[in-house]
């Protein structure tokens, strides 16, 4: 492809953006704006405190159909929809809850600022109540690494069957739950699904995204039958629902009146802040962040949906940046053709290779070998070139390898375990398979209560997490993986030593043993 194909569909993403005076495209402009929230979520992780606040972005020309709004707050305001907290004494306590707790909502406000103007827009274009926009303060206090207990994940807060239901890919490298961009597209499409099927009576639609529409609907089925009122207020949810929806309400409160609860909304002007760019192809992460002038901690924030480090082989290949960066991205991509955007690692079958030995050693599942290198079986021959997901990033310039690091701890630290159903096969010990997927054969036992690793049978599922996102071991809670490469005279001890680690950590890592041999140039995996 030539380096202006590639270029095509960014360019036009970006002057779309910047011609926003004779017409904003929606789908192509993201923003800021703000959102209160209610009691913390229970998280594997929260987010950076600190996303990327988008660079001055120029001041939107309105339509001469549109209002002008002082803030983007003021915009969300005009199309409110939802009753009153007055009506019910409980989201009159989370008004006051929130305007209470200044610290917390600003945090989740500046998480919520280059997003705001975005979902106005969606919200808009589906004619959805205003006081959506603020629903991700309630499910996850605006953080794209929530995860329930409930496997919800995501600011939304999908499960993965309705996500899957909605559009959003769920895969090694990606997960569009955490993608604010496709997340939200997906939320509020589903929260339009929802007011349709109960006739736009939005705190059903909002009980529904809470307990499921299933249950709500059946309430409301036998609520009618019994000719008793089917409203949210008088059906028998559960507890969470029946507090999930006052929440709402209180922040429909605070935001519509905080004068009247001495809460000081931050300065959030109704433009966007950010700009989606498709680029086309697959992409290195850290290598957009240096095409764009930014780090890589300030592009992640803005990109939480990929879990890897690049972008996902099939898509999606947007990245979301601030505009003065999306403009440096634009000049530098014009110098490079388009399979300079990844870096990957080249390997040659040896004798006794197998995929899974070396999806094992390379910690890449088989099947995404089999996509990278287009293998329509699992039969490899001795010699053959594969290509696999970069590993010696120690390889490469410094600035590159700081970092690719810095990018792996922020996915170790925020992404949430990935869950892995193991078969177990004919002749597999909890050993073999602990080795298989580099986690413990304790944390086999703990995580599906088996008291005798002895006592396990083919046939038998077996629940796996994997802790990494860029390559799991053992679960450890440190900052995250690193190579090392062996140098004349090292031994075990030496590098234990050196790097503060234990001995037996060592070899856990790389499978050694006692009388394995070290050899200069060797590289061994390191997890501090």
């Amino acid at each position: 492809m030539h380096p202006k194909s590639l270029l095509a569909p960014l360019l036009i993403t970006l002057l779309l953006f910047l011609s926003a005076c004779s017409v904003q495209n929606k789908d192509d402009s993201l923003t800021t704006a703000t959102a209160p929230e209610a009691v913390p979520q229970d998280t594997v992780s929260q987010a950076p405190q600190n996303p990327i606040a988008a660079t001055g972005a120029e001041t939107r020309p309105q339509l001469p159909s549109e209002p002008e709004y002082a803030d983007i707050f003021e915009r969300l305001e005009a199309s409110f929809k939802l009753p009153s907290c007055e009506i019910d004494k409980t989201s009159q306590k989370w008004a006051q809850w929130y305007a209470d707790h200044p610290d917390y909502m600003a945090r989740v406000l500046k998480r919520a600022e280059p997003w705001l103007f975005y979902i106005a827009e969606e919200i808009e274009k589906r004619n959805l109540p205003g006081e959506f926009a603020y629903l991700p303060i309630v499910e996850s206090a605006f953080d794209p690494f929530a995860y329930s207990h409930m496997n919800a994940a995501g600011t939304w807060q999908f499960i993965a069957s309705t996500g899957k239901q909605y559009g959003l890919q769920q895969n090694w490298w990606y997960d569009g739950r955490r993608d604010m961009y496709a997340a939200t597209q997906a939320a509020l499409d589903y929260l339009s699904y929802l007011g349709d099927r109960f006739d736009e009576d939005w705190l059903l639609a909002l009980a529904s995204y809470n307990a499921g529409e299933g249950r709500v609907g059946r309430l409301v089925k036998k609520q009618k039958a019994r000719n008793q009122p089917a409203d949210f207020w008088n059906l028998k949810l559960p507890k969470e629902t029946r507090g999930y929806v006052p929440k709402m309400l209180g922040l429909r409160c605070l935001f519509a009146n905080p004068e009247k609860y001495d809460f000081t909304l931050p300065d959030i002007p109704n433009t966007p802040r950010v700009v989606v760019i498709d680029i086309g192809t697959q992409t290195d992460l850290v290598l957009a962040a240096q095409l764009a002038g930014m780090s890589i901690t300030d592009l992640y924030a803005l990109n939480p949906g990929y879990s890897r480090w690049a972008t996902a082989p099939n898509g999606p290949h947007r990245i979301v940046l601030p505009r003065l960066n999306a403009e440096n991205m634009t000049v530098r991509l014009a110098d490079l053709e388009p399979e300079a955007l990844m870096r990957w690692d080249y390997v040659s079958v040896a004798p006794g290779d197998t995929l899974d030995k070396l999806a094992i050693k390379h910690n890449v599942p088989i099947e995404v070998i089999r996509a990278t290198n287009n293998l329509s079986s699992d039969v490899i021959s001795i010699n053959q070139r594969l290509q696999l997901p970069r590993e010696g990033i120690d390889r490469i310039d410094p600035l590159y390898a700081a970092a690719a690091i810095e990018l792996q701890k922020m996915q170790n630290r925020l992404v949430a375990p990935t869950r892995i159903n193991h078969r177990i096969r004919n002749g597999e010990s909890l050993s073999t398979i602990a080795k298989r997927y580099r986690v413990r054969v304790s944390d086999i036992q703990r995580w599906n209560g088996i008291s005798d690793p002895g006592k396990i049978r083919a046939g038998k599922n077996l629940k796996i997490f994997k802790s990494k996102a860029g390559g799991s071991s053992y679960g450890s809670k440190k900052s995250g993986e690193t190579q090392y490469t062996v140098r004349r005279g090292d031994s075990l001890w030496k590098i234990a030593k050196k790097h503060r680690v234990k001995i037996d950590d060592l070899k856990r890592w790389n499978n050694l043993n006692s009388k394995s041999i070290l050899r200069p140039g060797q590289k061994l995996t390191l997890v501090l």
